[in-house]
């Protein structure tokens, strides 16, 4: 159950920056800035959750990871940014390292 409640704090953490970028175009600024707060209280909600059984360095990394990772995908998806192959190579290096470290876990 750890690690479930640590892939849903990583998939929240996906909402707030997503959040704050679309809360700079006025016409999304409401529910843009009410998806950031949402999302940043539910990640740590479930980081919480995680961490009180997977030691904090593999969660922190791991959380961070699949934030990052679901954002880059996001950025690409709604907004538009570079779908450069060397992003996608670097961004897989991340995966690998969440992989080796829920690996590495056992």
């Amino acid at each position: 159950m750890p690690w479930l409640y640590l892939f849903i704090a990583g998939v929240m953490e996906w909402g707030w920056p997503i959040g704050l970028k679309f809360a700079a175009m006025p016409q999304h600024r409401l529910w843009a800035i009410a998806l950031a707060i949402v999302s940043i209280v539910l990640s740590g909600v479930f980081l919480y959750m995680a961490q009180r059984t997977i030691p904090i360095g593999t969660a922190y990394a791991v959380w961070t990871g699949i934030g990052a990772v679901g954002t880059f995908v996001l950025g690409i998806l709604l907004l538009g940014e570079p779908a450069q192959l060397a992003r996608f190579f670097f961004v897989g290096l991340i995966v690998v390292g969440i992989a080796g470290l829920k690996l590495a876990s056992h």
